[in-house]
C-alpha cells in the first residue's frame, strides 16, 4: 500500500497529536498511522542558514515520521510574514484594502516553496501519495514537478478561494493559478470556492471545466472537488461532559452568579468580525435593557502573527472597544465583556462551550470555521445552547439550523442574540439535533477519507508537464 506524505506549513509534534491538539491534527495523524508515511513542514522555529540547510529533523513515532525544517529570518519574513500573510491571507478573505504586495516577498515565497520541495524529495518514495495543505504552499507541486516528481499530488485549501475579480488584486494571480494546476486534485471547503476557481479558469486563462469538477488548463488535466472539513462530534461531546465538573468550569459558574453566558472563541484576526461582534452585544444591552447585568459575553482571542502591524492594530482596537463598552454597562459586581487575549487548552474550551447559552461565531469571511461545529458538538443535548453563525462562514452551508446572520448587520446580530437567549427549550433541542445529525454524517474522518480516496484514484504521471523557468535556487539567491 502506498505511503501518505502530508505537507503543511506547520507540523504538529508527536506529543500534540496525542494530547489536546485540534481535530485536523488528529485526523491527519490517524491517516498517517493507517497508511504509514511522513508529515513534513516548517517546525515553527526561525534558525540560522546553517541549521536550516542541515536537513530535516526526523522524529519517528511508529509508522509515522515527523520531518521538520527551520526557516532563516529572511525566508520567514518573505515567505510567511510577507507574501503568505500580508498578501494572500487578506485577499483570499476579501480584504484587498489590507493587502501589501512586494515583489521580493513573492520571490521569497516561491524560493522557499522550491527549497521545501527539494528537501522533501530526499524523503519521497516513487509510489507515495502527497497531500499538501493550504495557501502557504500553492507553488509546492510546481516545484516538485520541475524536479521530475510524478507522484500523485493533492492540495486542500483551508481558507476561502476568492472570486476572480478579487483574485485579480494579486499581481501574480495567473502564475499562482498555474501553480495550482500542477496538482492532480484540488479540494475546496465549499461549492462557492470551487465555483470561484472554475470561473477564473474559464474567464481568464481560457481553460475548460467538465463533469465531476474536471479542469483542463495550462496543458494539464486535474480534478477539483468540495470536501467539507468537520469534527468528531461524539468525541467532543464526551470530552465536554467529562470536563464540566472541573475546577475552571465551577469557578466560571460561580462568577456568573446565574447570569447567561455568550461564548466566542477566535484567533485574533481581522477576518473574524470581532469588533462588529462587540458592537452587536453592546446594542443588545442598549435596546434590551432587561439583559443588562444578566448576560456576559466571554471573548477568547489568542494572539496570532503578533509581529505583523495589522494584527497589532486589531488588538488595540478590540481592547479599546471592550473597555468602552464595559465602561458603559459594567458595574462593581458585573463585567459585560470578559475579553481574554490568551490561549486556552482545547478540552477546556469544549467544557466552557457546554456551559454557555449562546455560541457567537460571526466571521466576516471564513473557509469553514470549526469553532461553530465544536460549539454544537459540545452542547448538553438535554439543555443545548444556540449557535449564532455568520452566513459568510463555510459552516453555514451545513449548519442551517443555527441562527444565521450577516456580520455587517449589527442590528440583525443583536436581534439574533436576543432570540437565542430567549429561545424555548423545545426549539433549542430541535435545532441541536438537526445540527448534530449533519456533523455526524460529515465528520472529520469522512472529509479525510473522501479526499484521499479521490487522490488515490488519480493515475500517477510518467512525465512532468512543461513548466516555466524555475526561480533562482535558494542558496544562490541568499548569497547575492
Amino acid at each position: 500500500m502506498s505511503r501518505l506524505v502530508v505537507v503543511s506549513n506547520r507540523v504538529a509534534t508527536p506529543t500534540e497529536t496525542k494530547g489536546s491538539a485540534g481535530g485536523l491534527a488528529v485526523a491527519v495523524f490517524g491517516a498517517l498511522k493507517d497508511m504509514g508515511g511522513v508529515w513534513f513542514g516548517w517546525s515553527g522555529d526561525v534558525v540560522s542558514e546553517a541549521v536550516a540547510n542541515a536537513g530535516p529533523n526526523l522524529e519517528v513515532d511508529g509508522a509515522v515520521t515527523f520531518a521538520t525544517v527551520g526557516l532563516p529570518r529572511r525566508d520567514y519574513d518573505q515567505y510567511y510574514r510577507g507574501f503568505s500573510n500580508a498578501m494572500l491571507w487578506p485577499v483570499f478573505h476579501y480584504r484587498n484594502d489590507l493587502a501589501v504586495y512586494e515583489r521580493d516577498e513573492y520571490a521569497g515565497y516561491r524560493r522557499v516553496n522550491a527549497w521545501l520541495a527539494h528537501k522533501l524529495i530526499k524523503l519521497l518514495e516513487p509510489d507515495d501519495i502527497v497531500w499538501v495543505h493550504d495557501y502557504h504552499l500553492i507553488p509546492f507541486a510546481e516545484a516538485l514537478r520541475q524536479q521530475g516528481v510524478g507522484n500523485r499530488l493533492g492540495f486542500f485549501l483551508h481558507i476561502p478561494f476568492p472570486s476572480p475579480q478579487i483574485l485579480l488584486n494579486v499581481p501574480p494571480h495567473e502564475e499562482l493559478v498555474k501553480s495550482l494546476c500542477c496538482y492532480d486534485l484540488l479540494g475546496f471547503q465549499t461549492a462557492t470556492d470551487q465555483t470561484a476557481f472554475h470561473d477564473y479558469i474559464v474567464r481568464h486563462v481560457r481553460g475548460t471545466v467538465g463533469p465531476g469538477g474536471q479542469v483542463e488548463a495550462f496543458g494539464r488535466t486535474l480534478r477539483t472537488g468540495v470536501y467539507r472539513i468537520g469534527v468528531f462530534p461524539d468525541e467532543i461531546a464526551e470530552q465536554a461532559e467529562r470536563y464540566e465538573s472541573r475546577q475552571h468550569v465551577l469557578e466560571l459558574k460561580e462568577s456568573l452568579e446565574g447570569r447567561k453566558l455568550i461564548m466566542s472563541v477566535d484567533r485574533l484576526d481581522y477576518s473574524k468580525g470581532l469588533v462588529e461582534r462587540f458592537r452587536a452585544f453592546e446594542q443588545l444591552l442598549e435596546k434590551a435593557p432587561e439583559w443588562r447585568g444578566n448576560v456576559t459575553l466571554v471573548q477568547i482571542a489568542p494572539p496570532t502573527r503578533s509581529d505583523v502591524d495589522t494584527y497589532q492594530q486589531i488588538r488595540q482596537h478590540l481592547e479599546y472597544e471592550a473597555g468602552r463598552i464595559n465602561g458603559r454597562y459594567s458595574g462593581l459586581d458585573y463585567t459585560a465583556i470578559r475579553y481574554l487575549n490568551q490561549r486556552y487548552d482545547r478540552l477546556k474550551l469544549m467544557s466552557l462551550f457546554r456551559e454557555s447559552q449562546v455560541g457567537f461565531v460571526t466571521p466576516l469571511r471564513d473557509g469553514m470555521n470549526l469553532v461553530a461545529k465544536e460549539y454544537v458538538a459540545a452542547q448538553n443535548p438535554d439543555d443545548p445552547g444556540v449557535l449564532v453563525l455568520s452566513c459568510f462562514a463555510g459552516a453555514a452551508d451545513e449548519l442551517t439550523s443555527a441562527l444565521l446572520v450577516n456580520p455587517h448587520d449589527i442590528t440583525g446580530m443583536s436581534e439574533a442574540l436576543q432570540r437565542a437567549l430567549s429561545m424555548p427549550l423545545a426549539e433549542r433541542k430541535r435545532r441541536h439535533q438537526a445540527s448534530m445529525a449533519v456533523l455526524r454524517e460529515n465528520n472529520l474522518g469522512v472529509w479525510r477519507d473522501a479526499f484521499l480516496a479521490d487522490l488515490r484514484g488519480v493515475p500517477p504521471i510518467s512525465e512532468p508537464a512543461p513548466q516555466p523557468t524555475p526561480p533562482a535556487a535558494r542558496g544562490t539567491d541568499n548569497q547575492s
